[in-house]
């Protein structure tokens, strides 16, 4: 019992009988070539049982050896070949791309704009903007060093003076002032509802550090002035064009900051210069300041006499006017109330303004020498209707 449960368990006891049986009855196996009526000899058992080992789904008996296939499997992936060794410009793209190229072109370019502004000329400082330091439209000069409050100082530079014999444009005798403040400003806290109906321009009072309040009755004083001023009717919303609104220093970007400055801030380059020998306010773009001078605002000007309320609602009025854009303008006719962008500081007569012309980067005939004279005036719209 034992041997016939051996031979039926042994693959190595069949394999003899199924050769012997396909002998006898000539069937084929799988995985035999088909017949072509031509005889073959029978494959040795040992050969077929080897084929039989490795036929898909086959069954490998515990009897056989474990062995390689003789038709090794080829990798899929192999091992690639390592890439050449980069040198010299190749190296340096394969790290920096673009910039390897781009590199070279900047330093050229560098060196050309070295080169041409070597032999350009240079400006004189008083063409950077429209006539500095007399109640100009101020420039598009580049402002001064910020400093550690984050405020912009305006750097010590005067401009050469000129001398003009202008005798209504000298500074009138008074109440002293304070000469020289920091260069930098404070916020006056305070804000106004909106004035008039047209594009709408913000503006903050400013005062400049360092100044003896005594000398313009203190910033609260100095504030209310200026947006009593601008909220008037007579002012620059009159016509509907414009509204004005003050704010503080809470509000990031004001269209223009009025600042009450000293003489010797308003002098140097970067604010109104001082190549005329005259007090004088202005405004300067590159500050977004209107540079209200503490000299013209305790002393006034010959023009206005004693009128120093009539003279302060001037300056404002016209340094204002230069930050919506107006230009100088001459007397209209004698005996006429003066336009509020005449130059009244210096006189109201157009023979006196005209000399202002021949100053670099002056008005260049903007008002003529014609024998006018005006009378003083403080409003762009000075006869309201009612």
């Amino acid at each position: 019992m034992d041997r016939v449960k051996q031979d039926a368990r042994g693959d190595d006891r069949r394999a003899p009988h199924r050769a012997s049986t396909r002998r006898a009855t000539g069937s084929p196996e799988p995985g035999d070539a088909p017949r072509t009526g031509q005889y073959r000899p029978a494959k040795p058992a040992a050969q077929r049982v080897g084929e039989d080992r490795y036929r898909p789904g086959g069954r490998r008996t515990s009897a056989e050896p474990l062995s390689a296939s003789w038709k090794p499997r080829v990798e899929a992936s192999r091992e690639k070949a390592a890439p050449p060794q980069k040198t010299g410009i190749a190296k340096l793209t394969g790290t920096y791309g673009w910039r390897v190229y781009a590199l070279p072109i900047l330093v050229v370019l560098t060196v050309l704009v070295v080169v041409n502004t070597a032999n350009s000329p240079a400006q004189p400082i008083a063409e950077q903007g429209a006539t500095p330091g007399v109640e100009s439209a101020g420039g598009d000069a580049a402002g001064g060093a910020i400093d550690g409050n984050g405020e912009q100082a305006i750097p010590e530079n005067p401009a050469t003076p000129v001398k003009l014999d202008v005798p209504t444009a000298e500074l009138p005798n008074g109440s002293p002032f304070t000469q020289a403040g920091t260069g930098q400003w404070h916020v006056v806290p305070g804000t106004g509802p909106k004035i008039g109906t047209g594009k709408l321009y913000t503006y903050t009072v400013e005062v400049e550090n360092g100044i003896d309040p005594a000398s313009y009755a203190g910033d609260d004083a100095f504030a209310a002035a200026v947006q009593g001023t601008l909220s008037d009717p007579k002012s620059w919303t009159w016509d509907g064009k414009i509204a004005l609104q003050r704010v503080d220093g809470s509000f990031p970007n004001p269209s223009f900051k009025v600042s009450l400055t000293t003489p010797e801030t308003t002098h140097r380059a970067d604010a109104c210069g001082f190549q005329i020998t005259f007090e004088a306010s202005c405004y300067r773009k590159s500050l977004g300041r209107v540079l209200i001078n503490l000299a013209r605002w305790v002393r006034g000007a010959k023009a206005f006499g004693a009128d120093m309320t009539g003279y302060r609602q001037y300056a404002i009025n016209h340094e204002v006017g230069h930050a919506l854009g107006n230009q100088h303008v001459g007397c209209g006719g004698n005996g006429q109330p003066a336009p509020v962008m005449m130059q009244q500081s210096f006189g109201v007569s157009d023979d006196y303004v005209s000399m202002l012309n021949d100053i670099p980067g002056g008005d260049k005939g903007k008002v003529a020498k014609d024998g006018r004279v005006c009378v003083p005036n403080a409003w762009p719209n000075p006869t309201p209707k009612q």
